[in-house]
């Protein structure tokens, strides 16, 4: 009927017809449940390539009165029992912010250039309505409303372009908040508002311009976490249909946890990984590494610290609750990291209150975006050293793998050193070519106890051998090796197709040297 009013289903029909298509047209269900209702307003935020305007796409043709209802023949929505409320019985206008952004010179002339091509599809459409001011968009819709009896559904995307590109002009900011909340709330005409972007709703101190939205962020997606990413289902089908190794997908793309879905992987890049029969950086591609870079570089607080913990694959405590829903405003390192889980570099632990890197994809772009500077001189070297580590296991050059480890300490000894788990993110760190092949596995229970360090080699990498790693503080490395075998650890991984090496890495507190002990596992009756 229009551009921007009831666009039809030419977009969505694209993506149907694409080589890989995943159904998520149960999110539509979830958007039935609240419309009409006080929690109408809902605003969906996730990382770029994370599938906001598909879906966004989707919510329009579902609601779009002049879509046939053959478009969701097939889906899953087409099967579930029950008539919608508001299916096909609305009028849609489909708003990109970004699109008038890009066109716009300041806000007053997006939000008026906004106002006109709106208006101008709507007159149209409703040539015989009785107007009390043309020019006005929320007289109009009130007006059309009263006509029609029949529900607007309002479809922003890229909602929070502004925060990005004018990240420092508040007064902007709250024109366009402003704007958004004399069109939308406490309006009878809106059956449905549904806003995609990155972040969740900017706050001014206590209070929000838009609180009548129900955010659902990567912070807490509730209900919608199945439709934020693919889940784990999905990628095993697409795997399978397309033979690739599951396995390596999960330590590619995986790693998104929430309490509702425990594996959330980057749509993105699975699905490039298919069509290429290829695993690589795909995600990352698609922007820059300084893009990370500038907020890491930040070192609020300690921040540094605590990105290097998590490269070494430890956890990190965090408050989100000070984080202001803006690129700019950071009071500590907590605001900034909570800004790296909305924009997908950090995965979230909303139980334990704790942030970490997702996959293996991500920390590369951890690795790239830290490369030039001589405060992160200390993971450049660590990185070069790795593969040098790593060969030294292999060749069980005890010897070098003590002077390996050492070298790490004396990296990262601004990392609190004074425990078997200090030295347990010391060596994680310092294994870092490891990942390429093994899935690494702190405390991974096996045979009567948990051991400190598994590798893993996954099913591409067969041939490479498993190791387990036993940690002692001022205790010897052979006492680290006894460990292993009277506790039985090695058992765990006599799986693997290649061999298994035990591996005792000790630190004396006293000599601040490190011992390492290496010998190959040989099971009973071998």
């Amino acid at each position: 009927m229009g551009i921007y009013l009831n666009p039809g289903a030419g977009q969505f029909l694209a993506a149907r017809s694409s080589k890989i298509y995943v159904d998520k047209t149960m999110l539509l269900r979830e958007l039935d449940e609240v419309f009409g209702t006080e929690q109408r307003f809902v605003c969906v935020s996730r990382p770029r390539r994370f599938g906001k305007t598909m879906a966004a796409n989707m919510v329009c043709v579902y609601y779009d009165r002049t879509v046939t209802e053959d478009v969701f023949s097939g889906l899953a929505i087409a099967r579930t029992e029950g008539v919608s409320r508001g299916r096909r019985k609305c009028d849609v206008l489909r708003i990109n912010m970004q699109e008038f952004l890009s066109r716009a010179q300041d806000m007053e002339g997006l939000l008026s250039r906004l106002q006109r091509i709106v208006l101008r599809d709507l007159l149209r459409a409703y040539t015989d309505v009785d107007y009390f001011d043309r020019e006005d968009l929320v007289e109009c819709m009130r007006d059309i409303y009263q006509e029609t009896q029949r529900p607007f559904v309002i479809v922003i995307d890229e909602w929070d372009c502004i925060f990005r590109e004018y990240p420092h002009d508040e007064e902007a900011q709250r024109a366009y908040l402003d704007f958004l909340r004399d069109w939308l709330k406490d309006k009878e005409y809106v059956g449905l508002a549904y806003m995609t972007g990155i972040l969740p709703v900017k706050k001014y101190g206590t209070h929000s311009s838009l609180n009548m939205f129900t955010e659902y962020s990567m912070e807490n997606p509730g209900q919608f976490a199945p439709y934020v990413g693919f889940t784990e289902d999905e990628v095993r089908r697409l795997c399978e249909a397309y033979d690739m190794d599951f396995g390596e997908c999960c330590a590619w793309y995986d790693g998104y946890a929430f309490p509702h879905c425990s594996h959330v992987f980057s749509p993105k890049s699975v699905v490039e990984a298919m069509l290429r029969r290829e695993y690589d950086d795909y995600w990352t591609k698609t922007e820059t590494y300084e893009a990370l870079k500038v907020y890491i570089d930040l070192n609020e607080g300690g921040l540094r610290d605590a990105i290097i913990k998590m490269m070494a694959g430890g956890r990190q405590k965090i408050n989100t609750r000070t984080f202001q829903n803006d690129m700019t405003t950071f009071t500590s390192a907590d605001d900034v990291m909570t800004l790296l889980v909305h924009l997908g570099y950090l995965g979230y632990d909303r139980r334990e209150e704790e942030v970490f890197i997702p996959n293996n994809e991500i920390l590369r772009e951890y690795i790239a975006a830290t490369k030039q500077g001589e405060e992160w001189q200390i993971v450049s070297r660590a990185v070069q050293a790795s593969d040098a580590l790593l060969a030294a296991v292999f060749e069980k050059d005890a010897a070098a793998v003590a002077r390996g480890v050492e070298r790490a300490h004396l990296e990262t000894s601004h990392i609190q050193y004074n425990d078997e788990n200090a030295l347990s993110y010391t060596l994680s760190f310092a294994f870092y070519s490891a990942r390429r092949f093994y899935n690494i596995v702190r405390e991974l229970p096996a045979g009567k106890g948990f051991a400190d360090l598994a590798f893993l080699p996954r099913p591409q990498h067969a041939e490479k051998p498993a190791f387990v790693i036993e940690l002692k503080w001022d205790r010897t490395a052979e006492t680290a090796i006894r460990q292993i075998k009277e506790k039985g650890y090695a058992g765990s991984l006599a799986g693997f197709a290649g061999k298994v090496l035990l591996v005792g890495v000790s630190y004396d507190k006293k000599t601040r040297r490190h011992e390492a002990v290496i010998e190959e596992w040989q099971s009973h009756g071998a």
